[in-house]
């Protein structure tokens, strides 16, 4: 399109659609490789088998366009977590503090059209704002359509070509998913807390759709609206099932909810990906753990499908199988990452498999299509809790192989050990914490100790929600893993009028806030939370941290890498992923000292595959010797896990990467924010030369 031809057509609800320049589904010649769903396909791989940019030109890339999503919305966003999708020479993805659709084109970046929502109230008070992960996308050959979920929760459908609502889905383009849902959203429709920030999954002519909830560690109650997974027609909007993910009354798993807890209990959503199996008729469903996080003593027994595998079919929502991860779940332990549908070849026999990373550290590989384990996951005993009312599950499963890809609990040969000093600073600090290996539960906070349960995983890792990718090539799976992400867990009465639960996560003699996740209150409908008043300095002292000095208590690596291949169940390599933080290597106490790179903590790490590379950019930002200030992009070789290539962003990663190529050049896309860098996607290409 050119200057001359371009104009603006204004319409729809809300923002409306903008249109410049007409038809987008303009031809190409040369090769061209889409990516087609958030994950790269419904099999939640993130490969695409491209081998233009590789290990002997990663590092000549060169930016082809950069767009800025400031104006989408009424304020800036510091936190983009998107991952777009890139179809016929188009990418869409979400951007700004409202939730806003674009399309760009692939190879300038410039503006097609963009579309939102102004949700007014509903939006304000939604649960997941910002700018979500991204959308989806259906084709027949002839229409094609976006789908996403406002923060409002609203299911939209937009003309792939305008950005103009599909009049015939649903009610003028749009399904209200807190008024179809079969349960009453309390308290109302406006401010019922439930939501979605990932992307729909589209599986031939059905959208299917999670839901989510607030995210923080100190609930006001332990009851609350359900979680579920909903499927509907793409073409027409209308429901084809729900399923409900605490069963009720006289449902199969009814009888896990002791002491009818499933009545009242909530959360239990299906908040991150879903991916799908269209030839086994079957979609997967990772659910996360009910209401509340910490503490379940008002919800006794091992509490089905909470912390579970669902496989459903994909006509009914009937549930095929499914393996509880984790029974009983009182450490944040939820279900975070898209399920990998792999084919892999275990002692000469082929299996269709399904493997799911978790914030646990831990690799569960089954039979997609019968949910059998491909290797023995046993009951193992755990330790029973001292929290008064507390229901203890006294056995979780453990997978015999492969073995965890991260840090799975703590103990005091895992302590720091720079130098003899600092070690012994952190042993003596250690005895004011539990430590203990993974499922050792939470404890009530005392003064004098044990103030907290210090695990690893637990809210932030080991693979929060960018998930893993695999080869299909190669049956490897990769996978960050926060090895430096820990949580100090203790239990504490609540003040008279925060919460009806009897306890809630804090430390003993510090006085309990309501703890919010970054994004909260952000959204471009809503006012700023207000501040705080400041508590005095010498109660905001007792407050005990897990460092040293500032340093972290536990040793390196604080982030890693891994492959993992399952015909074998083994990892075959491991590298800290990151350069050595600012903090830790220009601290007075290590001063001297060849600290070896230690990788960076994140929970919001994903990865690409091309043919041969595993691409991922760091978390923070450094500034080393050998770099300016700024975070890496990296690509390391899929076979070894060495690096071969790497070029300098402004920002750290924030939302995965993809690739594509269009008239036979290949891009990737990033996108970036953190600190005071607000969101920016980043598209890479090889100078034309290359």
């Amino acid at each position: 399109m050119t200057m001359t031809m371009k104009k603006k057509l204004i319409a729809g609800a809300g923002l409306g659609a903008i249109l410049l320049g007409g038809s987008m589904a303009f031809a190409q010649t040369g090769q061209n490789v889409d990516w087609t769903a958030y994950t790269g396909d419904i099999t939640g791989s993130r490969f695409k088998s491209l081998d233009q940019i590789n290990a002997s030109n990663f590092s000549k890339l060169e930016v082809a366009w950069r767009f800025k999503t400031d104006n989408i919305g009424n304020r800036p966003e510091f936190k983009l977590e998107g991952t777009p999708l890139e179809i016929n020479g188009v990418v869409y993805t979400t951007a700004g503090s409202r939730r806003g659709v674009v399309a760009l084109d692939a190879v300038t970046g410039e503006l097609l059209w963009v579309h939102g929502e102004k949700e007014g109230a509903r939006g304000a008070a939604a649960p997941r704002q910002l700018s979500g992960r991204g959308v989806a996308y259906w084709t027949d050959g002839k229409e094609a359509r976006i789908l996403y979920v406002t923060p409002g929760y609203f299911l939209i459908a937009l003309d792939a070509k305008t950005g103009q609502r599909i009049t015939s889905f649903g009610n003028n383009g749009a399904i209200d998913l807190k008024a179809d849902d079969d349960q009453k959203i309390e308290p109302d429709l406006t401010t019922g807390e439930i939501g979605l920030h990932s992307t729909p999954t589209v599986v031939g002519d059905r959208v299917l759709v999670g839901s989510a909830f607030r995210e923080g560690f100190t609930p006001s109650s332990f009851k609350n609206n359900k979680g579920s997974a909903r499927a509907f027609d793409v073409r027409t909007g209308k429901r084809l099932w729900q399923f409900r993910t605490i069963p009720q009354k006289g449902e199969p798993g009814a009888e896990t909810w002791l002491n009818n807890s499933n009545e009242y209990t909530g959360n239990t959503g299906v908040w991150t990906q879903i991916t799908a199996d269209p030839v086994a008729n079957l979609a997967y469903l990772p659910v996360e753990s009910p209401t509340s996080d910490f503490y379940g003593g008002k919800r006794p027994g091992t509490g089905l499908y909470g912390n579970t595998l669902v496989a459903v079919d994909l006509d009914t929502g009937k549930p095929k199988w499914h393996f509880q991860f984790i029974h009983h779940e009182i450490w944040d332990y939820d279900m975070s990452s898209a399920p990998l549908l792999m084919d892999i070849n275990v002692d000469g026999k082929a299996i269709k498999a399904v493997a799911n990373p978790s914030k646990m550290g831990m690799l569960y590989v089954f039979d997609r299509i019968t949910g059998k384990p491909v290797w023995p996951i046993p009951e193992k005993k755990v330790e029973k809790g001292n929290v008064p009312g507390e229901w203890y599950s006294p056995t979780q499963p453990i997978p015999s192989k492969p073995k965890p890809y991260t840090r799975t609990g703590t103990s005091v040969d895992e302590l720091i050990n720079f130098t003899p000093a600092l070690r012994a600073e952190a042993v003596e600090l250690a005895k004011k914490f539990k430590l203990g290996p993974i499922y050792t539960p939470p404890v009530l906070s005392k003064a004098d100790g044990p103030i907290g349960t210090l695990l690893p995983g637990t809210a932030s890792g080991g693979t929060n929600w960018p998930g893993g990718s695999f080869n299909p090539e190669t049956h490897t799976v990769f996978t960050y893993g926060c090895d430096g992400c820990w949580n100090l867990t203790g239990l504490v009465p609540p003040p008279p009028g925060f919460t009806d639960l009897p306890y809630v996560v804090g430390q003993a003699g510090v006085p309990v806030t309501m703890v919010d996740a970054a994004g909260t209150n952000e959204g471009a409908d809503a006012s700023p939370a207000p501040k705080r008043p400041a508590e005095p300095a010498q109660r905001r002292s007792n407050a005990v941290r897990a460092s040293v000095q500032g340093l972290p208590l536990m040793k390196p690596p604080y982030g890693t890498i891994s492959a993992i291949n399952l015909d074998r169940g083994e990892i075959i390599w491991q590298t800290p992923h990151g350069d050595t933080p600012d903090n830790i290597r220009n601290h007075p106490a290590l001063k001297g000292l060849n600290i070896p790179r230690t990788g960076q903590a994140s929970l919001s790490i994903g990865n690409m595959l091309t043919k041969t590379l595993v691409v991922a950019g760091d978390p923070q930002i450094t500034t080393t010797p050998e770099h300016p200030r700024g975070a890496m992009l990296r690509a390391y070789d899929q076979a070894t896990g060495k690096e071969v290539g790497n070029l300098l962003m402004p920002a750290p990663q924030s939302g995965s990467p993809m690739t594509y190529m269009v008239n036979g050049k290949q891009y990737i896309i990033v996108a970036i924010s953190g600190g005071n860098y607000s969101g920016e996607y980043v598209a890479y290409t090889l100078p034309d030369a290359e």
